[in-house]
């Protein structure tokens, strides 16, 4: 495991910058719903409407969705769609595998392992995740059941563990580890708590911090944070 904390004054820019050359290697990518990541995608957008980059041997993945149908303002993937997929519609557009959150969280878990597993349950060329100020990772929250689940790639959850309260789908712990590198984007002074419990010299994986227990099985992990979110490391 290899972790590294990157601090810099444009974490969505950085993050941008690694999602593309990880999607021109045409490999499996998942990416991320939330506030934070938009940025970074529409960075991302400009980026590769600025040469026309052909992005057909990629395959954008979802690490976590609200149980909401797609056109949902609620809907990770409709961010995703307005954000990055929407501008880059008339140029070479890379397969996209959405969570059907509207199946409910058991049914939809049970189809996104059948993509997974009819894909060959690829080694993602990156995992892009966000950051809870509770420490919750992907739809992965603290104390859940979820976090012990190791036999599956895709679990139901129930019940969320912050807002909005819906029912959601998450890829786990095994399947997100399954990367050549991991990254989360963190920023805002109301992370810096979770960045220094998850991330930070004395943390131990617990399963109070969700994040934390990604980091010893994560092959390579980087951190991109502001100033704001590393306050307290």
């Amino acid at each position: 495991m290899s972790l590294e904390l990157e601090v810099v004054d444009d974490p969505a820019g950085a993050c941008s910058a690694m999602l593309l050359s990880a999607m021109l290697g045409g490999g499996d990518v998942v990416i991320t719903g939330g506030g934070t990541p938009r940025p970074a995608y529409e960075q991302l957008a400009d980026a590769v409407r600025a040469v026309g980059h052909d992005l057909r041997e990629t395959t954008l993945w979802f690490s976590d969705e609200r149980c909401v149908p797609p056109d949902n303002e609620l809907s990770n993937y409709r961010l995703v769609k307005q954000a990055l997929l929407d501008p880059l519609a008339d140029l070479p557009q890379p397969a996209v595998r959405r969570i059907r959150g509207e199946l409910g969280p058991s049914e939809a878990a049970e189809a996104y392992e059948r993509e997974l597993d009819e894909a060959g349950e690829p080694e993602f060329a990156l995992v892009l995740l966000g950051l809870g100020p509770d420490g919750h990772l992907a739809s992965m929250f603290p104390d859940q059941g979820s976090l012990s689940e190791r036999s599956r790639l895709v679990a139901g959850v129930e019940e969320a563990g912050l807002e909005p309260f819906v029912p959601r789908v998450t890829l786990t712990l095994p399947a997100l580890a399954n990367a050549e590198r991991v990254v989360f984007l963190v920023s805002g002074e109301g992370k810096a708590d979770a960045v220094a419990a998850a991330f930070g010299p004395d943390a131990e994986p617990d399963p109070h911090v969700p994040a934390s227990m990604l980091v010893p099985l994560a092959k390579k992990l980087t951190v991109l944070l502001d100033p704001a979110a590393a306050g307290r490391l």
